[in-house]
């Protein structure tokens, strides 16, 4: 079992900017896709973006296409998401987590955690003026 801290979460103004990293235990990260996804209070967790094992696929929700980017650096068993022009909507728990493909994020099995392999810890994201 591999663990996943996540950090990097914070208050920050609208249009205000957050990179969350999320480090795994075990250099065999390298071998599965791994995401984020969040969880506001009173409503379902919602895959937020995926980065497949080679880096070479990425998948975003509709609602943060053009303002989030994955990444990863499978040397430092690490993935980066970074969160530009941030809104109120964007407030949540934030969760990395391995899975064995994207398709965990891009059919919502995500919001049940169907296909997770290993959740991380939340890290606290609030937007607000």
């Amino acid at each position: 079992e591999v663990q996943l801290q996540a950090s990097g979460g914070g208050l920050v103004e609208p249009g205000g900017s957050l990179r969350l990293s999320c480090v795994a235990s075990d250099f065999s990260f390298a071998d599965y896709a791994v995401g984020w996804s969040r969880q506001a209070p009173g409503k379902e967790r919602e895959g937020v973006s995926c980065m497949s094992s080679s880096g070479s696929y990425t998948f975003y929700s509709d609602h943060v296409e053009g303002r989030f980017t994955i990444s990863r650096d499978n040397a430092k068993r690490t993935v980066y998401l970074q969160m530009n022009s941030l809104i109120p909507e964007d407030t949540a728990v934030y969760y990395c987590a391995t899975s064995w493909t994207c398709g965990t994020y891009q059919s919502g099995s995500i919001t049940s955690g169907a296909g997770v392999k290993d959740w991380g810890t939340g890290t606290q994201v609030t937007v607000s003026s």
